[in-house]
């Protein structure tokens, strides 16, 4: 059994984003569970404080049987990190119905099959906690070619907002983190920058690390993290 009170599940934690999220929580004394779609590959697999579970966007089912397995190990949750995502670089007009399909399978009405689910155990703990990963394309459409992944991310900003306003008199508290180009295989790929240059999944992980201790009366509803400063428009 985990040394921690405090444990935390992360969707999408085999690199990237949330396995720095999941090395920044257990550096901090958390417990964590990780879905995965691989998880014998996870390199937290033998950590005494880390569940690695298999988890499918696409496949409701792997998201009720990790809830299950993180109670069975842990016995109780006290924040969920909505981190795994996809992107399809396609214009609204190029889109067809099997791309909105699966781009709002996987950025939207996965985190919020597994709000609901973790939403009861969230409400007992002392200070339940969700953070969802979105993207400033959550907030503005840049290009064309991101039109199709931005509606998804703004459907997942609104999520992070209605269950914000679920949990306003339960104490449960949701902050949605909205990253420009992030230094993992995506961003490195679209930013045609230095990998150097931008926001390092560290830096997001110390975010998401800050807004899970806060005390509900420091309530933070979003959080823009751009790698420079932006050019207003």
């Amino acid at each position: 059994m985990p040394i921690s009170s405090r444990v935390a599940m992360i969707s999408g934690a085999s690199r990237g984003i949330g396995a720095s999220i999941a090395e920044k929580l257990l550096a901090e004394g958390w417990a964590v569970s990780l879905g995965l779609r691989n998880p014998d590959g996870s390199p937290f697999k033998t950590h005494a404080n880390a569940l690695t579970c298999r988890f499918d966007a696409l496949d409701s089912e792997s998201e009720r049987t990790w809830l299950d397995e993180t109670l069975h190990r842990f016995g109780r949750i006290d924040g969920l990190v909505l981190n795994a995502g996809m992107m399809i670089q396609k214009t609204v007009l190029e889109a067809n119905d099997a791309d909105f399909d699966l781009i709002f399978n996987v950025n939207v009405k996965s985190p919020m099959r597994l709000s609901q689910l973790t939403w009861p155990h969230l409400e007992k703990a002392d200070a339940g906690r969700i953070v969802t990963i979105a993207s400033l394309s959550g907030k503005r459409v840049k290009s064309a070619g991101s039109g199709l992944y931005a509606m998804s991310k703004f459907a997942a900003v609104a999520l992070g907002h209605g269950l914000r306003q679920c949990g306003k008199e339960n104490g449960v508290r949701s902050t949605i983190i909205c990253p420009s180009y992030v230094a993992t295989d995506m961003g490195n790929a679209l930013a045609n920058r230095e990998s150097t240059e931008l926001t390092q999944p560290d830096d997001i992980a110390r975010i998401v690390h800050m807004v899970l201790e806060l005390p509900k009366t420091a309530s933070i509803a979003e959080i823009p993290v751009h790698f420079s400063v932006e050019d207003a428009y």
